[in-house]
C-alpha cells in the first residue's frame, strides 16, 4: 500500500482508513443498515439514489437472513436500476470497466480480461456477464458471502498486479465523485492503456502533481522500496522493523508480489 500521506494527497485516504464492512453473526438493524448503505454506493458508484429507487425486496431478503451479502449485491447489479444507469446507454467497454470497478473493487489489467467479459456478454448474455464477477475465485477469495465489496486496487494484495493501481485512478476521481457525474460514459477510459499495455502516471486531482514511483518509467530506472515487515509470532511486538530494498524497473512487479506473499507492508516506492 502507497503511504498515508500519498493516499492524503491523492484522495483516496477513506479507503486506507476505513475498514471493509461486513455483516458478521448475531448482527443488529445498525449492522444491516450499514451494509446496505455501503453496498448501494459501492455498486452503484456513489451516484445518488432516490428512496423510491431503493431495491426494497433485496433489503427485506437481506434483513431476514434470506440472502448473504454477495446474493445482495448480485441483486443490485442485476436490476434493472443499475442497467439504465450503467449499460442501456454506455459502450460495452466501459460497462466491463465500471464493472470491474463495482463488482471487484479494481480496474482491469489488461485486454484480455476486457476481450473475456465481451465474449460472455456476446454468448452468454447480460446476467452470466454480471455473476462471472460474483461467482469468481477472486470474489470469493477477496470478499466472501459477508463483506462488502471496496476498492481494494490502491493496495497491495495476493495476486493483484501493480499496473492495478495506476489504472484504478483512471477510473477514480475522488471519495466525493460519482461514476455518472464525471461526464465521460459516453467511452471507454483504459482503451489505449489497455491496448498498449501501458500504465499513466498517477497525479494529484488539484495539482497535477505525479505520484513518484507511479509511471511506468524507463526499463533502467531504479526504485528504492521501503517495507514494514510483518509480525509473524504470537507474541505482542513492540518495534516493527523497516527494510528497504533497491529495485530495477524490470523487478519492481515480482519484488512486490514476493514481499506481499511474506506478509510485508509496502510503505513507500520511490526513484532511487
Amino acid at each position: 500500500m502507497t503511504s498515508t500521506m500519498a493516499a492524503t494527497q491523492l484522495g483516496f485516504e477513506p479507503f486506507v482508513v476505513t475498514s471493509p464492512v461486513e455483516l458478521r453473526a448475531n448482527w443488529s438493524e445498525g449492522d444491516v443498515q450499514a451494509v446496505i448503505t455501503t453496498a448501494y454506493r459501492q455498486v452503484f458508484g456513489n451516484d445518488h439514489l432516490m428512496q423510491s429507487e431503493r431495491l426494497t425486496s433485496a433489503e427485506s431478503l437481506l434483513r431476514r437472513g434470506d440472502i448473504n451479502v454477495r446474493e445482495f449485491i448480485r441483486a443490485l447489479a442485476q436490476s434493472e436500476l443499475y442497467r439504465k444507469k450503467f449499460f442501456y446507454s454506455t459502450p460495452q467497454v466501459r460497462f466491463i470497466e465500471l464493472n470491474y470497478k463495482h463488482l471487484l473493487g479494481r480496474a482491469p489489467y489488461d485486454e484480455s480480461e476486457i476481450t473475456e467479459h465481451v465474449n460472455r456478454y456476446i454468448e452468454q448474455g447480460y446476467e452470466a456477464e454480471i455473476d462471472s464477477y460474483l461467482d469468481s475465485m477472486e470474489y470469493q477469495e477477496s470478499f466472501g458471502d459477508s463483506i462488502v465489496p471496496y476498492h481494494r486496487g490502491f493496495a497491495t494484495q495476493r495476486n493483484q498486479k501493480t499496473v492495478g493501481f495506476p489504472r484504478m485512478f483512471q477510473l477514480y476521481h475522488g471519495y466525493a465523485n460519482s461514476d455518472r457525474a464525471q461526464g465521460r460514459n459516453k467511452s471507454a477510459w483504459l482503451t489505449e492503456d489497455l491496448a498498449h499495455n501501458t500504465a499513466t502516471s498517477v497525479r494529484t486531482p488539484n495539482f497535477g502533481k505525479g505520484l513518484a514511483g507511479t509511471t511506468a518509467g524507463d526499463r533502467g530506472d531504479l526504485f528504492r522500496v521501503r517495507v514494514m515487515q510483518a509480525n509473524r509470532s504470537n507474541t505482542p511486538q513492540i518495534r516493527r522493523s523497516v527494510s528497504e530494498y533497491l529495485v530495477s524497473y524490470d523487478q519492481l512487479s515480482p519484488t512486490l508480489q514476493r514481499l506481499n506473499q511474506r506478509g510485508g507492508r509496502i510503505v513507500s516506492i520511490l526513484p532511487a
